[in-house]
């Protein structure tokens, strides 16, 4: 590692808490790591539960993709602390709330460092906002797009993707439709360059029926749904520098993790952004139960009265 990539690493803290996933043995050297970082707890039971979220996912690829993989789920919560965790990432998974409290905003110089180094970076649903400025210029660096206040929406919608474009990430993954608080008109690099859509629809016009705010309209996207422009909810992205970034904005509600095609993307994701090799027929991983569902939620569940 070079000194200036240490020099940038030391003004990023990230510490791993007591939400990591059990202890397990060292990774062999040719595996890749990614690094889920997962947000403090955030909407109540069931909805942006990042740690469970960030637990299930890196179970299944630590279960299915262990010759290619090693996940380890961290909570970042508490800065500065260790840099050390993401020192050897190849890819950092964040799953945490966004706008002005996104984790990444006070360490975006670090964060920066080790990503012109190549490291990959996959945004899941809150964790794709973050601030116009310079936090919102770094997201459009390192992923290609970002959720702006003011320019994107935050509505619930059943988004029915009827078409998937042939790329690593949609291996295995067949049209399927899903309610989810899929946020759209993101913020993109001009003229696209480097963006594949992986995941798009058409919104219905009752998404845009809230008056205008920071997520819930504004001009802008209002008049590209006038024209009838379909709107990108997950994409990839290939850096010029070298690297890859991947942007999803579903993730709301995390009963969806039980769908096949829904966790699939994801997973294939992470692992192309880690520059792994997507199996053919996508990543494998074992249905999820009610079960699966319950474990290392931050809020237990309501009791009927």
């Amino acid at each position: 590692m070079s000194k200036w990539i240490a020099l940038g690493l030391m003004t990023l803290g990230m510490v791993q808490s007591g939400g990591a996933e059990p202890s397990k043995p060292a990774a062999p050297a040719e595996t890749k790591k990614v690094v889920f970082l997962a947000g403090a707890p955030s909407h109540g039971y069931g909805a942006h539960e990042h740690r469970a979220g960030s637990l299930l996912l890196a179970g299944q690829l630590n279960k299915h993709m262990s010759e290619q993989l090693h996940a380890e789920v961290h909570l970042a919560k508490d800065w500065p602390g260790n840099a050390k965790v993401i020192e050897d990432a190849d890819a950092i998974v964040f799953y945490c709330d966004g706008g002005k409290k996104h984790m990444a905003n006070q360490h975006l110089e670090g964060l920066d460092v080790k990503l012109k180094d190549g490291c990959g970076l996959a945004c899941l649903h809150y964790g794709v906002e973050t601030t116009k400025g310079p936090s919102g210029d770094k997201f459009l660096e390192w992923m290609g797009g970002y959720f702006e206040p003011h320019w994107s929406v935050n509505p619930h919608w059943d988004a029915e993707f009827k078409e998937l474009p042939d790329h690593p990430i949609t291996r295995g993954v067949k049209p399927f439709t899903i309610r989810d608080e899929w946020y759209y008109h993101m913020r993109f690099v001009e003229g696209m360059k480097g963006v594949t859509p992986i995941l798009s629809a058409h919104p219905p016009a009752e998404t845009l029926s809230r008056k205008d705010g920071p997520h819930s309209g504004n001009p802008h996207v209002r008049e590209a749904m006038a024209k009838g422009e379909i709107q990108h909810v997950a994409w990839a992205y290939e850096r010029p520098t070298g690297g890859r970034g991947f942007g999803f904005t579903g993730g709301h509600f995390h009963r969806n993790w039980a769908n096949d095609d829904f966790r699939r993307i994801v997973l294939n994701a992470i692992t192309w952004v880690a520059q792994a090799e997507v199996p053919p027929g996508g990543v494998p991983s074992d249905p999820v139960t009610e079960a699966d569902l319950e474990k290392n939620q931050d809020f237990p569940k309501p009791q009927p009265e």
